[in-house]
């Protein structure tokens, strides 16, 4: 059931895809065949991928990859990751869909899994190609075609060719383009895929109408449109209306064209695609600047711009500043219009790099044809010259072919000999490149293993809804494994919970982790403690005592001066009692509306100079304090120091204060949403810079 319905996913049937992949999910928690039921959710959410349901899709695929996750399935986690990379780039988030499918071609590479492999291909082509990478997406699509056509998959070959096709076309290699475009509709129709016909139509009418071939253009275009509507494609739908609106506008018929485009945007704002949305936006506000409409014009390119700064789309971008500089001219404002231009120039540079490497190649190769034609020229006149003389020219042209001969086999020789050491200096990097990617699987199997050691210290979030109904834990580590960690103990009527920072992150700060997370579980189980500044005291001592030790009474020679930062809350309830320490991490609370803060003492869990006992804070919220109070957060200062923004600055503190009270009357749940959202549009394309972690409770 679960290969029938991936083949219908792929062949567009998605309502027959979906009934039968529920069939199948039902059979296999029936049978309780975990295999399947991950199966069946990737097929699942495969289906709502392609619909453009992508929250749905998410949620299934998330299901499919905890299965494979707690099995350990290789080849399951290697589909899995891609598919998240789907949905991701579906959400127009390119660096996350970039990393879950460099994640899926390592495992489906390492086990072998060319029934899957093309298609990540593929998709880390469309990736590439959106960021501008146009060499990188070219090799992808070719990896990709390469597989398909050896398997004989006419679906994905076909995919290939479209956007193999896109690449030339985005060269301005229109006759290479036409070529790929009709091997992939001869493809398309080989196997029936009416969308990919449809598809195929319109990128055709697009070649015609860069020749300015209207009727030929509107004639593919129709064609696409009428597909698209037979088969409620709504992808389909949108594209063969902005490219009517597109010749419409070029032949002078506003009004229609104007029509056309509408729509197109109607139904891209419908199924939530970005890139669409401000393609639309940029064609409208050409339509509007044509009929003098500058105000709305510029409010459209706006929008487009905006978009295209949230996708990070290289290509977006460059047509966005082109549009604005019409626009800017147009109305007079030619200063702006100068600032306009020079960010296209720089958009449009960066994306002509490979191009004019192209160039440069084709003219080399041009030169090196013309000069062999010359000589191969000289040497036809030289001998029909010879042929007409005497036996002694004849003399003279079979010595001059002999010593050719002579010239060409030496010649030969030194190429063989020049071939062999390449050959050998080729296996010895093959060899060396195989080694390395070895050793890098090896780390990351390492790695990934490491995280699911140290998860098993994390208590799972339904303990923690289990004492406290009202709270919300945002994790997000910065790599695999994480130096930030988040703890919970209970101690008689007493419940802890702390939020801690360990020195470092990635692998070293995971393995101080460990070591912090072992003492806080000593301190309260085997100390007894429950007081937080003494855990806090106790938790110092063991740290040190286990960074100290080297074997039995011997102390270390080396100097470790790891630890961490916490902020550690005990809550008991029948009376309610709220006690609190830290190191250096504060304590914030919202008591009637205003946001209060305790702060930590000014030294770590670890190694430092004259160190003093943890002070413990006693929290009192007045009686009836109603829905505003009784709220505190624990925190980390990965949140604070994430860069971002319009000029790439720290988030800071008093901006997380000023979001936290905004959101406090929200339930819990909404109110991690909102953080998260807030988080991602702040981060937009830069890296995260440290692990995140921010524990909300209400008392």
């Amino acid at each position: 059931m679960n290969a029938i319905a991936l083949e219908l996913n792929h062949a567009s049937n998605f309502d027959a895809a979906d009934s039968l992949s529920k069939k199948s999910l039902e059979l296999a928690i029936k049978l309780n065949f975990k295999t399947g039921m991950a199966g069946a959710y990737r097929n699942i959410g495969s289906t709502n991928y392609n619909i453009h349901n992508t929250p749905e899709a998410i949620k299934n695929f998330l299901l499919g990859f905890k299965i494979d996750s707690a099995l350990n399935n290789q080849w399951g986690l290697g589909m899995d990751y891609a598919c998240i990379g789907l949905a991701r780039y579906q959400q127009g988030n390119y660096e996350e869909a970039s990393k879950n499918y460099e994640i899926s071609i390592k495992i489906q590479e390492a086990t072998n899994n060319k029934d899957y492999l093309f298609r990540t291909y593929q998709y880390i082509g469309l990736v590439s190609k959106k960021k501008g990478n146009y060499a990188d997406a070219l090799k992808y699509y070719l990896k990709s075609l390469t597989i398909a056509e050896e398997r004989g998959n006419k679906h994905v070959a076909a995919d290939d060719y479209m956007d193999i096709g896109n690449i030339y076309t985005e060269q301005n290699n229109d006759s290479d383009a036409m070529k790929s475009y009709k091997e992939a509709l001869k493809d398309f129709e080989a196997i029936g895929n009416k969308r990919g016909m449809g598809s195929a139509y319109c990128n055709i009418g697009n070649l015609f109408n860069n020749v300015h071939q209207s009727g030929e253009a509107l004639s593919y275009y129709e064609k696409s449109l009428e597909i698209a509507k037979e088969n409620d494609d709504k992808e389909g739908m949108t594209n063969a209306y902005g490219n009517i609106g597109t010749v419409e506008e070029e032949l002078g018929n506003h009004e229609e064209a104007l029509k056309n485009q509408n729509q197109s945007l109607k139904i891209d704002q419908e199924i939530g695609d970005k890139e669409g949305t401000a393609e639309d936006y940029l064609n409208i506000g050409s339509i509007l600047l044509v009929q003098g409409k500058y105000a709305e014009a510029v409010n459209c390119q706006e929008k487009a711009l905006a978009l295209a700064k949230e996708l990070g789309s290289k290509l977006l971008l460059r047509s966005c500043y082109a549009a604005m500089v019409s626009t800017d001219t147009a109305a007079g404002n030619y200063k702006q219009a100068y600032s306009d231009y020079y960010k296209y120039r720089i958009y449009r540079d960066s994306l002509m790099n490979e191009e004019n490497t192209k160039k440069i190649v084709s003219e080399q190769m041009q030169y090196e044809f013309d000069k062999k034609q010359a000589e191969e020229k000289a040497i036809q006149d030289k001998k029909d010259g010879e042929a007409a003389a005497a036996d002694k020219r004849q003399q003279i042209v079979t010595i001059s072919v002999s010593i050719g001969l002579l010239l060409v086999l030496l010649f030969s020789a030194l190429l063989f000999n020049r071939f062999r050491i390449t050959q050998q200096q080729k296996k010895i990097i093959e060899e060396q490149k195989e080694l390395v990617d070895e050793k890098n699987k090896e780390v990351l199997d390492s790695i990934t293993y490491a995280k699911r050691l140290q998860d098993a210290i994390l208590p799972p979030i339904s303990i923690i809804k289990k004492y406290f109904p009202e709270s919300f834990v945002l994790y997000k580590p910065k790599d695999i494994v994480a130096g930030d960690f988040y703890w919970m103990e209970r101690a008689g009527d007493t419940i802890l919970i702390a939020a801690a920072d360990c020195t470092g992150h990635g692998v070293p700060g995971a393995m101080v982790s460990v070591v912090c997370s072992n003492a806080l579980n000593r301190a309260v189980k085997e100390f007894k403690i429950t007081e937080p500044g003494k855990i806090l005291d106790k938790v110092r001592d063991l740290v040190l005592e286990t960074f100290s030790q080297r074997d039995a009474g011997e102390r270390s020679e080396s100097d470790v001066k790891d630890g961490m930062d916490i902020s550690l809350l005990a809550i008991s309830r029948q009376p309610l009692a709220i006690s609190w320490s830290g190191a250096y991490n504060p304590l914030w609370y919202i008591e009637n509306g205003e946001m209060k803060e305790i702060a930590g003492d000014k030294q770590p869990i670890g190694k430092t100079d004259n160190p003093k006992p943890f002070t413990t804070h006693t929290i009192i919220f007045p009686p009836n304090r109603g829905d505003k109070g009784g709220l505190l957060y624990l925190f980390t200062d990965g949140y604070a120091d994430q860069f971002g923004g319009d000029k790439g600055k720290k988030f800071k503190y008093k901006q997380l204060q000023e979001k936290l009270l905004a959101i406090s009357p929200e339930p819990m749940e909404k109110q991690k949403q909102e953080l998260e959202t807030v988080l991602e549009k702040w981060k937009g394309n830069l890296e995260q810079v440290d692990d995140i972690l921010l524990i909300g409770v209400k008392v």
